[in-house]
């Protein structure tokens, strides 16, 4: 039976660091750390994501604002708010929460975030440049929870990340093969993908295909992250309800898996406590302060 991974733990656990940190780094430079979150229309899911974020900053003690707006906003509008918050002081994060409605386009409003702003880790500069810039929250999140199992050095160890998407696929690789782990990436055009996981010391599943991963595609004693979110039907919950599952068939990979993540406890938390190290780490930034390994907690082996 393996263990599980739980990002809940973890999740409070970095939220402590960040706060203790935070909280030294004021008293130190008289900087409160500041993240500005923008929303246009009215989505619940997207305000429910929103409203925790909110919540969490000012529970790190952080500068906490959020922008509200419409749902006609137009695209120069909301690059110019995108503009007044990177002139902004005491704003040292902005995060535009995805997606957008349909008449804008995210790509042009994410890459006008400044990149010492850019606490999602979604501008092209930092995806390019992992050790200096801010690290995008998923996979930073996610490979905290490998470095919960097998430390910060991965030598000798086969990882596998199946997606290789631009906002989690690719940088994940990045960050494992800069642990020193062995990385192949694979995805729908991989020719026979189970014997290709089935190598996997570490198997990373983000393709959002529920239940993709099954447990004859599991090395034994493997560790398992599983960042799918599927919404599936549920009627034992009644009409018209729903379930999140993963992209890995939990039940039955979890008896052949050294460590494994559930969806839904298993990555997601980790993405918000990620958010706010993110910010912090960009207030230290623009105080010039020195930084190590700022996109990990100080509760973690990275140090």
């Amino acid at each position: 039976m393996a263990i599980i991974i739980d990002g809940k733990a973890e999740a409070a656990l970095a939220i402590d660091a960040v706060k203790a940190s935070h909280a030294t780094f004021e008293a130190e430079s008289g900087i409160k750390a500041g993240l500005a979150v923008v929303i246009v229309g009215d989505d619940p899911a997207s305000h429910a994501y929103v409203g925790a974020k909110g919540r969490m900053a000012k529970e790190c003690g952080f500068h906490s604002v959020q922008h509200t707006l419409p749902r006609e906003t137009s695209q120069l509008d909301l690059l110019r708010l995108i503009e007044a918050l990177n002139a902004d002081p005491v704003i040292h994060g902005i995060l535009v929460q995805l997606p957008l409605p349909d008449h804008l386009d995210a790509e042009p409003v994410i890459q006008s975030i400044r990149p010492e702003k850019d606490v999602d880790g979604l501008h092209v500069m930092n995806a390019g440049d992992l050790a200096t810039g801010l690290i995008s929250c998923t996979p930073a999140g996610a490979m905290l929870l490998v470095s919960r199992i097998h430390g910060r050095d991965l030598s000798g160890l086969n990882a596998v990340v199946v997606g290789r998407s631009n906002l989690f696929g690719k940088p994940m690789a990045q960050l494992l093969l800069d642990a020193n782990a062995t990385v192949t990436m694979a995805h729908s055009r991989t020719l026979d993908l189970p014997a290709v996981c089935r190598r996997a010391d570490i198997l990373v599943a983000a393709v959002g295909r529920a239940e993709l991963i099954k447990a004859d595609w599991v090395k034994p004693g493997a560790t398992v992250i599983d960042v799918g979110i599927n919404r599936i039907a549920a009627p034992e919950r009644g009409e018209g309800r729903t379930r999140i599952i993963g992209d890995v068939d939990f039940s039955g990979c979890k008896e052949i898996a050294g460590a494994i993540t559930p969806v839904p406890g298993g990555v997601g938390p980790m993405t918000i406590s990620m958010l706010m190290n993110n910010t912090l780490a960009a207030a230290k930034m623009s105080a010039a302060r020195p930084l190590q390994q700022h996109w990990f907690p100080l509760s973690s082996p990275f140090g």
